[in-house]
């Protein structure tokens, strides 16, 4: 069975596309190939790469040309299964229904919701786009053959539309991030950041309150807009911080394997507030506690596991006290860390969602055998 994996937005290398479901997908037989910007024309680990061109400087070229692109290479590839990434692939995705394929939206964020805080897009046009855009990814995904949803409550949406919709979380892989040759003991006096860099995901905050003590921030991965770079530098806190730039995996692992905790302090925004952030359990995975934004969903999970704390992710103050705590206090740091790596191991791990995408994958690929 021939599937194939389509994105415009994502690199190839994306944690969630290639790391996780194409090698799950390879792992169990099937013949997976990949369509992603910039990719390498080859084969690596056994997934088929194919390459559209990235188109960087304007979003509507992105999204008209490039999509363009990704439709004719997938037209190229005649799998039996195409599984999208990206809601601007939707009209790809219909088209390639109407030609008798399988195909499979998966769905990352609350995208009508994500609108809605998006900074490049202007306030007062946000919900105007907002509106008609969850009444297309409705009408559309009541028509695709299945819904990949990376949470509870965006796989509730779809539900109750009446979709076949499957929640298949963005969990770590257990073995990934854990280097169980670095004690506690070897920690450095530092917290870290690895993702996205924005004003939505705490970035000032993070800045004002590590200048609030006398520990260091690692900070993994690239600003999304030069303004708030601009302005993050200009900070007094920024003295306190490191900048490593972008991190590959084992990067990201090693800077872990420093750290006294990790800090996930996204805004009470309406698309963040029911979202699992991959880096929270990504820091669970990696043993060390998790210092995260006091959403109710996150303190559920923090708290019953005892694995972290949780504060107002808008309050520097609290935040700054909390990494003091953790600095100050690292036998309990270890065992919040311990609890934290025990909840992945039993619970929050990538070898648990992927029996869900694999059984959806068996009922595609036996209705694709049987003619349905």
């Amino acid at each position: 069975m021939r599937v194939c994996h389509l994105t415009s937005v994502h690199p190839y290398q994306d944690t969630r596309i290639y790391v996780k479901e194409c090698s799950t997908l390879v792992g169990a037989g099937y013949e997976t190939h990949l369509v992603a910007n910039d990719a390498p024309n080859e084969v690596i680990e056994e997934i088929h790469l194919h390459s559209v061109p990235k188109i960087k400087q304007n979003r509507l070229l992105r999204m008209t040309k490039t999509v363009w692109h990704v439709y004719q290479q997938a037209l190229a590839i005649q799998a039996d299964i195409y599984h999208f990434h990206d809601p601007e692939l939707i009209p790809l995705g219909l088209l390639l229904l109407n030609q008798g394929k399988k195909v499979i939206y998966d769905i990352h964020e609350d995208v009508p919701r994500d609108i809605l805080s998006k900074y490049w897009i202007p306030k007062i046009w946000r919900r105007m786009i907002s509106w008609p855009v969850e009444k297309l990814e409705n009408f559309a995904a009541k028509r695709f053959t299945a819904i990949v949803a990376a949470t509870p409550f965006i796989c509730d949406r779809f539900l109750k539309l009446g979709c076949f919709a499957v929640n298949v979380n963005n969990y770590p892989l257990l073995d990934e991030l854990s280097l169980t040759n670095t004690s506690w003991e070897q920690k450095e006096a530092v917290v870290c950041y690895v993702g996205s860099i924005t004003e939505t995901r705490g970035i000032f905050e993070m800045i004002e309150a590590i200048g609030k003590t006398d520990n260091c921030l690692l900070l993994g991965g690239k600003f999304a807009y030069p303004d708030q770079q601009k302005k993050a530098v200009s900070m007094t806190g920024w003295a306190n911080v490191k900048e490593l730039g972008w991190l590959g995996r084992k990067e990201v692992a090693q800077t872990l394997a420093k750290s006294m905790a990790g800090l996930v302090l996204l805004h009470p925004t309406v698309s963040l507030l029911d979202s699992l952030p991959v880096k929270m359990f990504e820091y669970m995975c990696a043993g060390i506690p998790v210092i995260a934004s006091n959403f109710p969903l996150w303190k559920k999970i923090i708290e019953s596991n005892q694995c972290g704390i949780c504060v107002d992710p808008q309050n520097p103050q609290a935040i700054a006290t909390a990494i003091q705590w953790v600095i100050n206090h690292p036998h309990e740091a270890k065992q919040m860390g311990d609890n934290a790596r025990q909840a992945i191991i039993e619970t929050y791990n990538w070898e648990q969602e992927s029996k869900v995408l694999l059984k959806l994958y068996k009922d595609i690929s036996e209705q694709i055998l049987t003619g349905l």
